[in-house]
């Protein structure tokens, strides 16, 4: 009875494993003739060409400037939003709040720099209305051609650049840039109201640093003068007196007062 019952099983396994490999093979043929059909369908490339020709007229070359122009452009584009805007002096003041807090990195760079990104949308938010309706909106329709586009979609840019700088500065690059006579603002180079207009951002943005400074700098001394008069020369005037400083920024409401004087700057 045992051997029966063994050779049964034996009988049943090899039945079994009949089964599984012949499902296997169906999947399997069913598998290679959709991957040939899909070879045959597709064919998949192997080979990419890339090369150089010289051009035949002189479309061609206007064509190829112009892709090259407009790659300068995208390439060069971080850097237009941060140097023709306002967040050169937003980024600046707050890394001096932050500095002047002595919290190292808290905030974080990511949230100065999203908040500065913002904050210069808010205020250019104007301006970027009249480039999009003087100069994009008229430029995709075909009723101005690109150089006009550039040309009008600049005005806002300049009008916002020049409402800014600041007359020394201006002065300056014009003598460096050996102009003498300037009639109207008009007659002012877009290559010297930028550097113009830089230069006036980092000096807005140092002087508004410099006092936001003073209330900290008097908690610090305050500190310090303390620890030494009680002859605790051993311990950090800045671990003691960075609680003392932020819950002064918490009081006075730092993030709304600092955030709304420095946007107002901008009107």
């Amino acid at each position: 009875m045992m051997t029966r019952k063994k050779e049964n099983n034996k009988v049943s396994i090899v039945k079994n494993k009949l089964l599984i490999c012949l499902i296997l093979g169906i999947f399997l043929s069913l598998y290679i003739n959709n991957v040939t059909y899909a070879t045959e369908a597709t064919p998949i490339p192997y080979a990419f060409d890339f090369g150089v020709s010289p051009a035949t007229d002189g479309q061609e070359v206007v064509s190829s400037l112009q892709m090259l122009f407009v790659l300068t452009i995208i390439a060069l584009a971080p850097s237009i939003i941060i140097m023709m805007t306002s967040f050169t002096r937003i980024i600046v003041v707050l890394h001096f709040v932050r500095s002047a807090l002595a919290t190292q990195q808290t905030p974080p760079n990511q949230v100065l720099i999203g908040l500065a990104l913002f904050l210069t949308f808010f205020i250019m938010a104007p301006v970027i209305n009249e480039v999009n309706e003087g100069a994009l909106q008229p430029y995709a329709q075909g009723e101005m051609s690109q150089e006009e586009a550039i040309e009008v979609g600049m005005e806002p840019i300049r009008g916002f650049m020049l409402r800014q700088v600041n007359d020394k500065d201006l002065s300056l690059f014009l003598r460096i840039a050996e102009i003498e006579q300037v009639n109207n603002f008009d007659d002012i180079p877009t290559s010297v109201l930028i550097p113009s207009f830089i230069i006036s951002e980092l000096r807005a943005a140092f002087i508004i640093g410099f006092l936001i400074y003073i209330p900290f700098l008097i908690i610090d001394m305050v500190v310090a003068s303390t620890l030494m008069s009680m002859g605790m020369m051993m311990l950090p005037p800045v671990m003691i007196s960075l609680p003392f400083k932020i819950l002064l920024f918490i009081l006075a409401d730092g993030w709304n007062l600092v955030i709304g004087e420095l946007v107002k700057t901008f009107y």
